[in-house]
């Protein structure tokens, strides 16, 4: 690492440089909603049928989209903003011996799958993450939760990749730089977390 201030290679101040950053965000943030907020709206709408039937949400992504698998399961586990009772949900990314096994004794592109296949019912959601749409186990976890009758959610990137067609509802991020679509990623995450918090648990 050079030391040198983020910027200082262009000759433009940092603040230049991230207030460029800043609006990319923005303006892939904006085409997404200007267009697919029906589709937030419909996902919403799946979890909320799904919770008050004493279903769950299973999500499951690789890498970053893991992470956000992880803590999107944890805000319904726990709670979002307001103080409301647990609801169940599930990231299949997060046990280690369950994840090992599998990909060693089947292959890495089942390590998602096969959890679905063991605790998925019908009703359940699984949401899958992949900025590419062509995450080999994310498609084989789609896959499995069709053939056990599961609703089947997909957040991606430009085009869906494989994806489009193993999902019933659609989350897709109109960019190809993966950073971009994860953050749009996250913030659908918080806005499903709160409306189904609204939903579930009106305020008084």
């Amino acid at each position: 690492m050079s030391g040198e201030p983020a910027g200082a290679a262009s000759g433009r101040p940092p603040s230049e440089r991230i207030a460029a950053l800043y609006r990319t965000h923005a303006e892939v943030a904006d085409r997404f909603f200007a267009s697919q907020a029906g589709a937030v709206a419909a996902v919403a709408d799946a979890f909320v049928k799904a919770l008050s039937s004493g279903r769950t949400i299973f999500f499951f992504g690789n890498g970053g989209s893991a992470a956000d698998a992880q803590h999107l399961a944890a805000e319904f586990v726990n709670r979002f903003v307001s103080e409301r009772p647990a609801l169940p949900s599930i990231a299949l990314t997060t046990d280690s011996s369950v994840l090992t096994s599998i990909g060693n004794d089947r292959d890495f592109s089942r390590v998602f799958s096969r959890q679905v296949e063991a605790l998925g019912r019908p009703g359940d959601v699984a949401v899958g993450l992949s900025t590419s749409g062509r995450s080999p186990n994310v498609l084989e976890a789609l896959r499995a939760a069709r053939a056990k009758g599961l609703v089947t959610v997909g957040f991606t990137g430009n085009g869906g990749g494989a994806m489009e067609g193993l999902c019933d509802h659609l989350v897709g991020v109109p960019s190809a730089v993966t950073a971009r679509i994860q953050e749009v990623h996250i913030l659908v995450g918080h806005i499903l977390c709160q409306l189904v918090d609204e939903a579930l648990f009106p305020a008084e």
